[in-house]
């Protein structure tokens, strides 16, 4: 199990993986519309409460300061390789199937999971790559059939981009067919606000 664990963070998937950067040419500077619109807090998923009880340590560090990544071609090659890798790594499997439970947010240490197991996964190997914190978002989404989805926000120079594990393309977040409705703050993990339109908190359900 240790493993795989290793492979999952940074092995011999990502050591092979191209350094061809697909997509980068699609990449444009930031319009306003690049940017989700934030209004005001809102409630805390219980599964993030949840995930901090089991992981207080990746929960209770607040960043040192607050910003953007920097989106060079390196950098975008960091997110399409991580966002890949894992997507392909990872079984998906609902909370139920798994645990039995309705909502569990975890690392994916199995080797399955559901959609906020990969966004977990994602935002903790970007750390280690070098990213800061404050710039992934652990974000909650209504999807085209209104059901909830959890994704990853990347706040860039260059727009709010979006890590999805329905999807290995990185888009801009309104290029997603998503109604965002919160993320965490960038300021507090632990603190989320609502996003996009104004609407009604949702809970995270399985991808």
């Amino acid at each position: 199990m240790q493993g795989r664990w290793t492979m999952l963070l940074g092995g011999g998937a990502l050591a092979l993986a191209t350094l061809l950067t697909p997509g980068w040419h699609g990449v444009q500077a930031g319009a306003q519309l690049a940017y989700l619109t934030e209004a005001g807090a809102t409630s805390v998923p219980i599964g993030w409460a949840q995930f901090c009880e089991q992981y207080p340590a990746d929960c209770n560090a607040r960043p040192a300061r607050v910003e953007n990544v920097t989106l060079t071609r390196a950098i975008w090659g960091q997110l399409v390789r991580i966002n890949s890798h894992v997507n392909a790594a990872i079984e998906p499997v609902t909370d139920i199937e798994q645990y039995g439970v309705e909502e569990v947010w975890t690392y994916p240490i199995s080797g399955r999971g559901d959609c906020e197991d990969y966004v977990l996964l994602k935002k903790q190997m970007l750390i280690r790559a070098g990213l800061p914190a404050s710039a992934l978002l652990i974000t909650v989404v209504r999807d085209r059939k209104g059901d909830g989805h959890a994704i990853l926000t990347v706040k860039t120079d260059r727009g709010d981009y979006i890590l999805d594990n329905e999807n290995d393309e990185i888009r801009l977040w309104h290029a997603t067919g998503y109604r965002f409705v919160k993320r965490q703050s960038q300021e507090d993990p632990n603190r989320w606000v609502t996003v996009g339109p104004a609407s009604a908190p949702a809970a995270v359900a399985s991808p």
